[in-house]
């Protein structure tokens, strides 16, 4: 009777099958069994796949982006330098990271060009003692990827913001020395020490989110903040729950949630001149309503603004950014085409939970009459409304002539204006 081949003798093609099949603590393991075993488990190639699928690296290169001799020894540096973390939050995070930097990278360097380099486990806990809490792991790690934002005089926040009037307000993530600081200052005598400041607008008016490490909730000061520590949750409650080794907090699915948005195309670049910044007006339904008349084309949408919100009242204040332009072919009236029209009128109807509860008829919009022209860049106006209940909505209508108001060369207009909601949303940013 033969005696059956030992797995050596299998030959190479069928081992290097096998060995492609096995995880990376398998194929460490694998090395330990003999000579031959420890060169075919030390290939390249599979600690590529390793630190591929892990990682999404395509170099070596360790968590500092520093070449490393071999995807071998880069995986063991990830190893090393995260080994104290749960591995699928590490991946989890360091996906969160890579998709917000693809996006910026495609789409805005400037801000990609803020983010700091990572910090120590050493930096994390001098944090901790100086605060006295103990941040949550995902936090941790967000923070050991890059340490927030360098500050800039420009509209550089990583999650951006919004402006109405003369309120505008920029969110960067805070350094962790900003986060020392700003828990210090800004919660003395508001909050409990276990919240600590890891986010606020830099550039404009105040707004500041604050991680209950407690909780893990991640909050959002309201407009009575600085009285009585105030603050409205930024992230479903429901989500904040550990699932198996995978624990999760507010920041972690905060950020998730903005690189979401931003892929997606439903928040994006806001330019003004020279400046540019990451709006958070929606950009597609069903936050944001369209409608085309004529020609011309409406969109429409709003965001909450929780730090000029008073809950106590209560009163939620809501941003909205109508933006208006005319499609290429011109406008048509009476079947007459025409290459331009210049708004004079506008209708609001304004409901909370459905109740009509103010209705506006007035002349320009903030003192302003736009005058378009074909395939020209949106005119946008942010304007404000106040809301006792929610979900509320506006709709309406402006009234357009064609040509321009000085010498109009037609029949006035009616352009829709479709309803567009203001809602608590589940993230507020």
């Amino acid at each position: 009777m033969e005696e059956g081949i030992g797995i050596e003798g299998l030959g190479d093609l069928a081992i290097h099958v096998i060995i492609s099949k096995l995880d990376p603590n398998d194929t460490a393991k694998v090395s330990c069994v003999s000579k031959r075993f420890r060169g075919w488990a030390s290939d390249d190639h599979y600690w590529f796949l390793h630190s591929s699928n892990d990682f999404d690296l395509s170099s070596p290169v360790d968590p500092y982006g520093n070449p490393a001799p071999s995807f071998k020894v880069a995986y063991q540096l990830w190893r090393e330098a995260f080994g104290m973390y749960s591995w699928p939050l590490v991946k989890r995070v360091k996906k969160c990271w890579d998709r917000l930097k693809s996006w910026l990278g495609s789409n805005f360097p400037e801000v990609l060009g803020t983010l700091r380099k990572g910090v120590s486990e050493e930096d994390l806990n001098e944090v901790e003692k100086s605060l006295k809490v103990k941040i949550p792991l995902p936090t941790r790690l967000i923070y050991r990827f890059h340490d927030g934002q360098e500050f800039s005089d420009k509209l550089l926040g990583l999650i951006g913001g919004y402006s109405m009037y003369d309120h505008l307000v920029n969110v960067n993530l805070l350094p962790l020395k900003h986060v020392v600081m700003a828990s210090k200052h800004i919660l003395h005598d508001v909050t409990a020490s276990k919240y600590i400041a890891v986010a606020a607008s830099v550039t404009g008016n105040e707004k500041v989110f604050c991680l209950n490490c407690a909780n893990n909730q991640l909050y959002v000061g309201s407009a009575v903040f600085r009285e009585d520590g105030e603050m409205m949750p930024c992230v479903p409650e429901a989500l904040l729950k550990s699932s198996g080794d995978e624990q999760v907090d507010g920041v972690l699915l905060w950020l998730e949630e903005h690189g979401r948005r931003l892929l997606s195309g439903m928040v994006s670049i806001r330019k003004e001149g020279n400046l540019k910044s990451i709006c958070q007006f929606p950009e597609k339904p069903p936050l944001c309503s369209t409608a085309v008349t004529n020609g011309v084309q409406v969109r429409a949408s709003a965001v909450l603004v929780p730090e000029q919100s008073d809950l106590g009242s209560p009163g939620y204040l809501f941003a909205y950014s109508i933006r208006m332009s005319l499609l290429p072919e011109g406008c048509t009236v009476h079947g007459m085409k025409f290459d331009s029209c210049q708004l004079y009128w506008r209708r609001w109807i304004i409901r909370e939970n459905e109740v009509v509860k103010n209705e506006i008829d007035a002349e320009a919009v903030i003192g302003k009459y736009p005058l378009l022209f074909p395939g020209e860049k949106e005119f946008v106006y942010e304007s404000c409304s106040s809301q006792q209940r929610t979900p509320g909505s506006i709709e309406g209508s402006f009234t357009f002539v064609p040509g321009r108001l000085a010498e109009p060369k037609g029949d006035s207009f009616e352009v829709e204006v479709a309803r567009f909601p203001l809602v608590i949303p589940e993230y507020i940013f």
